[in-house]
Protein backbone atom coordinates (compact mmCIF):
# COMPACT_ATOMS: atom_id res chain seq x y z
CA UNK A 1 0.00 0.00 0.00
CA UNK A 2 2.89 2.47 0.93
CA UNK A 3 4.19 1.89 -3.10
CA UNK A 4 0.60 2.43 -4.43
CA UNK A 5 0.20 5.61 -2.38
CA UNK A 6 3.23 7.41 -3.34
CA UNK A 7 3.15 6.31 -6.77
CA UNK A 8 -0.85 7.84 -6.74
CA UNK A 9 0.97 10.75 -5.16
CA UNK A 10 3.87 11.03 -7.39
CA UNK A 11 0.63 10.94 -10.35
CA UNK A 12 -0.83 13.77 -9.19
CA UNK A 13 1.93 16.44 -9.01
CA UNK A 14 2.01 20.45 -9.50
CA UNK A 15 5.13 21.91 -10.17
CA UNK A 16 5.81 25.25 -8.96
CA UNK A 17 8.31 27.54 -11.42
CA UNK A 18 9.45 31.20 -11.63
CA UNK A 19 9.04 33.21 -14.84
CA UNK A 20 12.76 33.40 -15.45
CA UNK A 21 13.62 33.80 -19.07
CA UNK A 22 14.64 30.13 -19.71
CA UNK A 23 11.31 28.74 -17.72
CA UNK A 24 9.31 28.58 -21.17
CA UNK A 25 11.42 26.47 -22.91
CA UNK A 26 12.73 24.34 -19.29
CA UNK A 27 8.51 23.27 -19.39
CA UNK A 28 8.09 22.42 -23.43
CA UNK A 29 11.32 20.39 -23.19
CA UNK A 30 10.39 18.58 -19.75
CA UNK A 31 7.44 18.60 -18.19
CA UNK A 32 4.17 16.41 -19.78
CA UNK A 33 1.45 17.93 -20.73
CA UNK A 34 -0.96 16.05 -18.10
CA UNK A 35 1.36 17.88 -15.01
CA UNK A 36 -0.09 21.19 -13.70
CA UNK A 37 2.33 23.68 -13.85
CA UNK A 38 2.30 26.91 -11.21
CA UNK A 39 3.63 30.29 -12.03
CA UNK A 40 5.38 32.27 -9.09
CA UNK A 41 5.17 36.43 -8.71
CA UNK A 42 7.72 38.38 -7.47
CA UNK A 43 7.60 41.41 -5.46
CA UNK A 44 9.99 42.72 -7.19
CA UNK A 45 9.05 42.61 -10.84
CA UNK A 46 5.21 42.33 -10.43
CA UNK A 47 2.56 40.24 -12.25
CA UNK A 48 3.39 41.03 -15.79
CA UNK A 49 6.02 38.26 -16.03
CA UNK A 50 3.81 35.80 -14.49
CA UNK A 51 0.55 36.43 -16.40
CA UNK A 52 2.90 36.66 -19.61
CA UNK A 53 4.43 33.42 -18.76
CA UNK A 54 0.77 31.72 -18.06
CA UNK A 55 -0.82 32.76 -21.19
CA UNK A 56 2.10 31.54 -22.73
CA UNK A 57 1.98 27.97 -21.19
CA UNK A 58 -1.54 27.95 -21.92
CA UNK A 59 -1.54 28.34 -25.16
CA UNK A 60 0.91 25.42 -25.45
CA UNK A 61 -1.57 23.32 -24.06
CA UNK A 62 -0.45 23.38 -20.46
CA UNK A 63 -3.04 23.50 -17.35
CA UNK A 64 -1.35 26.47 -15.89
CA UNK A 65 -1.79 27.90 -12.08
CA UNK A 66 -0.80 31.82 -11.93
CA UNK A 67 -0.22 32.74 -8.47
CA UNK A 68 -1.85 36.62 -8.32
CA UNK A 69 -0.66 37.61 -4.59
CA UNK A 70 -3.02 40.32 -3.49
CA UNK A 71 -0.09 42.66 -1.91
CA UNK A 72 0.86 43.20 -5.80
CA UNK A 73 -2.69 44.36 -6.74
CA UNK A 74 -3.50 47.82 -7.00
CA UNK A 75 -7.42 47.54 -6.07
CA UNK A 76 -10.97 46.41 -7.90
CA UNK A 77 -10.06 47.45 -11.10
CA UNK A 78 -6.41 45.75 -11.57
CA UNK A 79 -8.26 42.50 -9.77
CA UNK A 80 -10.69 42.72 -12.72
CA UNK A 81 -8.12 43.26 -15.41
CA UNK A 82 -6.18 40.56 -14.14
CA UNK A 83 -9.29 37.97 -13.79
CA UNK A 84 -10.35 39.17 -17.27
CA UNK A 85 -7.01 38.36 -19.13
CA UNK A 86 -6.65 35.11 -17.13
CA UNK A 87 -9.95 33.83 -18.11
CA UNK A 88 -8.77 34.93 -21.90
CA UNK A 89 -5.80 32.81 -22.04
CA UNK A 90 -8.17 29.87 -20.42
CA UNK A 91 -7.14 29.80 -17.28
CA UNK A 92 -9.77 28.25 -14.56
CA UNK A 93 -7.62 27.78 -11.63
CA UNK A 94 -5.56 30.72 -9.45
CA UNK A 95 -3.78 30.78 -6.30
CA UNK A 96 -4.02 33.71 -4.25
CA UNK A 97 -2.17 34.03 -1.10
CA UNK A 98 -1.22 37.31 0.62
CA UNK A 99 2.27 37.79 -0.90
CA UNK A 100 5.38 39.38 -0.16
CA UNK A 101 5.03 42.67 -1.25
CA UNK A 102 5.80 45.45 1.80
CA UNK A 103 4.32 47.56 1.74
CA UNK A 104 1.21 46.97 -0.62
CA UNK A 105 0.66 47.94 -3.90
CA UNK A 106 -2.59 49.29 -3.30
CA UNK A 107 -5.71 48.38 -1.01
CA UNK A 108 -5.24 44.38 -0.61
CA UNK A 109 -3.06 43.44 2.60
CA UNK A 110 -4.44 40.04 2.47
CA UNK A 111 -5.71 37.51 0.53
CA UNK A 112 -9.52 37.12 1.93
CA UNK A 113 -10.42 40.59 0.54
CA UNK A 114 -9.47 39.37 -2.82
CA UNK A 115 -10.93 36.04 -2.32
CA UNK A 116 -14.63 38.13 -1.50
CA UNK A 117 -13.88 40.08 -4.31
CA UNK A 118 -13.25 37.23 -6.28
CA UNK A 119 -16.76 35.48 -5.44
CA UNK A 120 -18.41 38.75 -5.92
CA UNK A 121 -16.94 38.72 -9.09
CA UNK A 122 -19.38 35.48 -10.03
CA UNK A 123 -16.50 33.50 -9.43
CA UNK A 124 -14.79 33.75 -12.01
CA UNK A 125 -12.12 30.75 -11.57
CA UNK A 126 -13.34 27.08 -11.08
CA UNK A 127 -10.63 26.28 -8.70
CA UNK A 128 -8.68 29.16 -6.05
CA UNK A 129 -6.23 28.13 -3.96
CA UNK A 130 -4.83 29.21 -0.50
CA UNK A 131 -1.37 28.59 1.89
CA UNK A 132 -1.39 26.66 4.24
CA UNK A 133 1.64 26.28 6.72
CA UNK A 134 2.56 23.01 8.27
CA UNK A 135 5.88 24.66 10.05
CA UNK A 136 5.35 27.83 11.79
CA UNK A 137 5.18 31.24 9.80
CA UNK A 138 7.62 33.03 10.94
CA UNK A 139 5.75 36.44 11.59
CA UNK A 140 1.69 34.53 11.97
CA UNK A 141 0.91 32.42 14.87
CA UNK A 142 -0.20 29.13 14.12
CA UNK A 143 -4.20 29.57 15.58
CA UNK A 144 -3.82 32.70 13.32
CA UNK A 145 -2.80 30.66 9.94
CA UNK A 146 -5.55 27.92 10.78
CA UNK A 147 -8.26 30.51 11.21
CA UNK A 148 -7.26 31.53 7.86
CA UNK A 149 -8.36 28.80 6.20
CA UNK A 150 -11.31 28.76 7.69
CA UNK A 151 -12.22 32.64 6.91
CA UNK A 152 -11.33 31.51 3.33
CA UNK A 153 -13.12 27.96 3.01
CA UNK A 154 -16.27 29.45 1.74
CA UNK A 155 -14.46 30.99 -1.21
CA UNK A 156 -11.38 28.66 -1.99
CA UNK A 157 -11.56 25.09 -3.09
CA UNK A 158 -8.33 23.63 -2.17
CA UNK A 159 -5.18 24.41 -0.33
CA UNK A 160 -1.22 24.33 -0.93
CA UNK A 161 0.84 23.94 2.21
CA UNK A 162 4.11 25.41 2.38
CA UNK A 163 7.24 23.72 2.55
CA UNK A 164 7.79 20.88 5.65
CA UNK A 165 10.44 19.07 6.13
CA UNK A 166 9.86 16.80 8.74
CA UNK A 167 7.14 14.03 8.26
CA UNK A 168 5.62 14.22 11.70
CA UNK A 169 5.41 17.83 11.84
CA UNK A 170 3.09 17.25 8.05
CA UNK A 171 1.02 14.59 9.43
CA UNK A 172 0.36 16.78 12.51
CA UNK A 173 -0.48 19.52 10.49
CA UNK A 174 -2.57 17.57 8.69
CA UNK A 175 -5.00 16.15 11.66
CA UNK A 176 -4.99 19.25 13.35
CA UNK A 177 -6.42 21.30 10.59
CA UNK A 178 -9.31 18.43 10.04
CA UNK A 179 -10.05 18.64 13.73
CA UNK A 180 -10.48 21.98 13.27
CA UNK A 181 -13.20 21.33 10.53
CA UNK A 182 -10.86 23.04 7.73
CA UNK A 183 -12.19 20.14 4.96
CA UNK A 184 -10.58 21.72 1.81
CA UNK A 185 -8.30 19.47 -0.28
CA UNK A 186 -4.54 19.82 0.43
CA UNK A 187 -1.87 19.61 -2.02
CA UNK A 188 1.20 18.62 -0.05
CA UNK A 189 4.32 21.33 -0.50
CA UNK A 190 7.38 19.44 -0.95
CA UNK A 191 10.90 20.51 -2.60
CA UNK A 192 11.96 18.98 -5.24
CA UNK A 193 15.33 17.48 -5.68
CA UNK A 194 17.23 20.64 -5.28
CA UNK A 195 21.15 20.83 -4.72
CA UNK A 196 22.63 23.49 -2.58
CA UNK A 197 25.01 24.06 -4.61
CA UNK A 198 22.78 24.26 -7.92
CA UNK A 199 20.29 26.63 -6.04
CA UNK A 200 22.89 28.99 -4.72
CA UNK A 201 24.10 29.26 -8.52
CA UNK A 202 20.79 30.24 -9.43
CA UNK A 203 20.32 32.51 -6.66
CA UNK A 204 23.40 34.22 -7.74
CA UNK A 205 22.04 34.76 -11.53
CA UNK A 206 18.69 35.99 -10.61
CA UNK A 207 18.19 37.09 -7.26
CA UNK A 208 17.77 35.57 -3.79
CA UNK A 209 14.46 37.27 -3.64
CA UNK A 210 13.20 34.87 -6.77
CA UNK A 211 14.14 32.06 -5.72
CA UNK A 212 14.95 31.67 -2.38
CA UNK A 213 12.66 34.54 -0.28
CA UNK A 214 11.69 31.64 2.44
CA UNK A 215 14.15 29.82 2.68
CA UNK A 216 16.42 32.78 3.45
CA UNK A 217 13.51 33.47 6.35
CA UNK A 218 14.11 29.98 7.52
CA UNK A 219 17.69 29.32 7.38
CA UNK A 220 17.00 25.84 8.91
CA UNK A 221 15.56 24.89 6.35
CA UNK A 222 18.40 26.21 3.61
CA UNK A 223 20.32 23.53 6.05
CA UNK A 224 18.68 20.83 5.44
CA UNK A 225 20.12 21.07 1.51
CA UNK A 226 23.28 20.40 2.88
CA UNK A 227 22.58 17.25 4.79
CA UNK A 228 24.80 14.05 4.19
CA UNK A 229 24.35 12.79 0.63
CA UNK A 230 22.10 15.76 -0.49
CA UNK A 231 18.82 16.66 0.16
CA UNK A 232 15.80 13.93 -1.74
CA UNK A 233 11.77 14.51 -1.16
CA UNK A 234 11.69 10.67 -0.36
CA UNK A 235 13.05 11.06 3.04
CA UNK A 236 9.88 13.26 3.44
CA UNK A 237 7.51 11.42 1.71
CA UNK A 238 8.80 7.40 2.36
CA UNK A 239 7.61 8.48 6.40
CA UNK A 240 4.74 10.04 5.83
CA UNK A 241 2.90 7.91 2.62
CA UNK A 242 0.56 6.56 5.04
CA UNK A 243 -0.83 9.29 6.89
CA UNK A 244 -0.86 11.20 3.15
CA UNK A 245 -3.07 8.32 1.42
CA UNK A 246 -5.48 8.18 4.42
CA UNK A 247 -8.55 9.16 3.19
CA UNK A 248 -8.90 11.36 6.34
CA UNK A 249 -6.52 13.46 4.92
CA UNK A 250 -7.98 14.42 1.80
CA UNK A 251 -4.94 14.87 0.18
CA UNK A 252 -5.29 15.52 -3.76
CA UNK A 253 -1.44 15.10 -4.92
CA UNK A 254 2.16 16.84 -4.39
CA UNK A 255 3.07 20.34 -5.55
CA UNK A 256 6.96 20.84 -5.48
CA UNK A 257 8.91 23.92 -5.88
CA UNK A 258 10.91 23.16 -8.11
CA UNK A 259 13.33 26.17 -7.75
CA UNK A 260 13.53 26.43 -11.64
CA UNK A 261 15.61 23.02 -11.51
CA UNK A 262 12.76 21.54 -13.86
CA UNK A 263 14.78 19.04 -16.15
CA UNK A 264 16.27 17.28 -12.89
CA UNK A 265 13.01 17.34 -10.62
CA UNK A 266 10.54 15.64 -13.76
CA UNK A 267 13.97 13.29 -14.09
CA UNK A 268 13.63 12.57 -10.18
CA UNK A 269 9.87 11.48 -10.81
CA UNK A 270 10.09 9.63 -13.40
CA UNK A 271 12.60 7.42 -11.89
CA UNK A 272 10.91 7.16 -8.51
CA UNK A 273 8.16 6.20 -10.41
CA UNK A 274 9.88 3.35 -12.47
CA UNK A 275 11.23 2.00 -9.45
CA UNK A 276 7.86 1.68 -7.44
CA UNK A 277 6.67 0.15 -10.66
CA UNK A 278 9.09 -2.55 -10.58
Amino acid sequence: MGAAGLRALLDSVRYEVLPAKPTEDKVLAHVPRDVVVTVTASPVRGLEPTLDLTGRLAGHGYRVVPHVPARLLRDDAHLKEVVDRLRAAGVDDVFVPAGDADPPAGAYAGALPVLRRLTELGRPFTRVGVTGYPESHPLIHDDVTVQAMWDKREHATYIVSNLCFDPRVLGRWIVCIRRRDVSLPVHVGVAGPVQRAKLLAMATRIGVGESTRFLARHPSWFLRFATPGGYSPERLLTPAVAELTSPAAKVAGLHLFTFNQIAETERWRRALLDRLGA
